[in-house]
């Protein structure tokens, strides 16, 4: 199983960057799959998470009204468009993959970060 992000890089404030996940390996789809992100000094935080079946989505607070995750089944790819970034949005996001607890954290499987940085 691999999980592979891309995306990030120098914005901003107020531009946008859309991250992408490609998932390879699965024999089953995953129950979802989501996106994390890490600050310097601060614990890691569930972004958000979109269901493989239903399609059913969870935010964080922070980035409700800003962000938006979508998923294209046939290119196993999970998106998380991001508009009207804030300096607080610097972070190495990571996407993962697993069951009902993702946004807790409890994942199967990581990919590795891709930083995304929002600075004047």
């Amino acid at each position: 199983v691999q999980l592979q992000a891309s995306g990030g890089g120098l914005v901003q404030p107020g531009g946008s960057l859309r991250l992408s996940c490609v998932t390879s390996g699965f024999t089953l789809d995953p129950y979802a799959t989501g996106w994390f992100r890490q600050a310097p000094g601060k614990e890691r935080e569930g972004v958000s998470s979109i269901t493989s079946r239903d399609g059913r989505i969870e935010y964080v607070d922070s980035v409700k009204g800003r962000f938006t995750i979508s998923r294209d089944n046939a290119k196993n790819t999970v998106y998380l468009q991001m508009n009207r970034l804030k300096p607080e949005d610097t972070a190495v996001y990571y996407c993962a993959t697993g069951g009902p607890l993702l946004m807790q954290g409890v994942a199967d499987y990581w990919g590795q970060g891709t930083q995304v940085t929002v600075s004047s």
